[in-house]
């Protein structure tokens, strides 16, 4: 077994200097913490050129697709531990599983209708990566044994010149953004959730609503700017040759590390306040809640059954429930779900048997999701999937793709939604969907002085 190779860098907690080199990149993705504006995150990950990309073929079932990512991840072969702690990604798998991978899970129906044209997957085998572990300060570049020495060399000496890299073209909006669907139609639409839930058929279902805008300019530095107004620690941005995936999510889907599993769901979302006064009431408003800790209980009981899937018979704990997490625009409740994986699995046996996650589908999941496609007119795309990396090794880390934008063909998409009970509010849960992503909407339209519009 060959080892991989390490070059220190100097730290720098703010990564997005250094991905500007490779954001035109083929494959450029950087996994984000956030900092210096977010908290919480430990790592920053980037690469680009990647030796392979996977796509699912047509008729190709999720169970195939895992096959062939594990035999690409089998491919590159196994590192040996350099004298470097706690490195999370020695080369392996990054990439995107957009929500409707979960049609080749599960048996839906198909009247949303697909009008991005997003693959329902892409993954990139990467054999270098720029990590920033912010707890221990160091920032490096890791090489896979398999990258050539001739490569290593372009690299460090690309994040090593001392020019800036070429400008990028300024992004904008030609328009503000609009939803899809009238108050009157989100409305109706509720209403049916609600019918579904006193029949008996479902206990939760969360529903979304999309928004969009005509646009052009570099993605990239539409991510600038949505970073600065809205700093989290499962961002991440993931170029596409057609344009890219813009994710500023606050919410971790799973992570495995030396087989210890832990995925933290949200459910339920308080807006921040204008004063100090109105920010703790609404934070313990949403603590006290009884409807929202039952919404965050339902799907904890549902990701235990997920997990319980892959990992050993009563390992599957619960050792953080309703937790207050804040970010610039709302609060949110978290809670932790953890176990360890059971002999005979594996990450991808880990990630399948819970996609998508649970806390943006409802419960029981599969009626959630029928319902979910019988009444959201699009498919949903990038949206509430998952950002990921996966390394020979088998460490996992993986993030669920809310407030997430997806810029293509001259369009940015952006979508918000909530999880909808018995005694939902519609209004209330339309102000939700809309404080959501309020302020990535407002940030781009800002872009370029152009005067803000669109949603109501």
């Amino acid at each position: 077994m060959s080892r991989y190779f390490v070059h220190p860098l100097p730290y720098r907690e703010d990564p997005t200097a250094r991905f500007a080199r490779i954001a035109g990149a083929p494959g450029a993705v950087l996994l984000d913490a956030g900092r210096p504006g977010a908290d919480r995150g430990r790592y920053d990950l980037m690469s680009a050129w990647p030796l392979a990309e996977l796509a699912p073929s047509a008729d190709e079932s999720a169970k195939a697709f895992f096959a062939r990512l594990r035999t690409a991840l089998q491919s590159l072969g196994q590192a040996e531990a350099a004298e470097v702690p706690d490195l999370p990604f020695v080369g392996g798998l990054i990439g995107y599983l957009g929500y409707d991978l979960g049609r080749r899970i599960e048996r839906l129906p198909q009247h949303s209708r697909d009008d991005i044209g997003l693959p329902d997957a892409r993954v990139g085998l990467y054999a270098w990566a720029l990590v920033t572990d912010h707890q221990l300060g160091s920032s490096q570049l890791v090489f896979h044994p398999r990258l050539e020495a001739a490569e290593r060399q372009r690299l460090l000496a690309l994040f090593e010149a001392d020019e800036a890299p070429a400008p990028l073209p300024p992004f904008r909006l030609h328009a503000g953004f609009r939803p899809d669907l009238s108050r009157e139609q989100y409305r109706q639409a509720l209403e049916r959730v609600q019918s579904y839930i006193l029949a008996g058929d479902c206990y939760q279902v969360n529903y979304t609503q999309r928004f969009r805008a005509p646009c052009s300019g570099a993605p990239w530095q539409a991510y600038l700017a949505l970073r600065a107004a809205c700093p989290t620690p499962f961002a991440g941005y993931l170029g596409l040759g057609e344009g890219a995936i813009l994710s500023l999510s606050p919410e971790r889907f799973i992570r495995m590390h030396r087989r210890q599993v832990e995925t933290r769901p949200i459910k339920g979302t308080r807006p921040r306040g204008r004063t100090p006064a109105e920010d703790a009431a609404n934070a313990g408003e949403l603590l006290a809640s009884p409807k929202d800790r039952a919404e965050n209980l339902m799907i904890v009981d549902l990701l235990r059954n997920d997990l319980g899937r892959s990992c050993t018979p009563g390992t599957v704990r619960v050792p953080e429930l309703f937790a207050l997490e804040s970010y610039p625009n709302v609060h949110h409740l978290v809670s932790s779900v953890t176990g360890e994986l059971a002999a005979g699995k594996d990450a991808l046996d880990l990630l399948l048997g819970s996609f998508p996650g649970g806390s943006i589908t409802g419960a029981p999941k599969v009626r959630a999701m029928q319902i979910i496609d019988e009444l959201e007119p699009s498919r949903r795309g990038i949206y509430c999937g998952s950002l990921f990396y996966l390394d020979v090794r088998g460490e996992l880390d993986s993030s669920i793709t809310i407030r997430t934008l997806l810029v293509k063909d001259g369009q940015v998409s952006c979508w918000g939604g909530g999880g909808i009970v018995a005694d939902s509010d519609w209004e209330a849960e339309y102000a939700e969907s809309l404080t959501k992503v309020d302020v990535l909407l407002r940030t781009l339209e800002r872009l370029g002085d152009r005067a803000p519009g669109g949603a109501p």
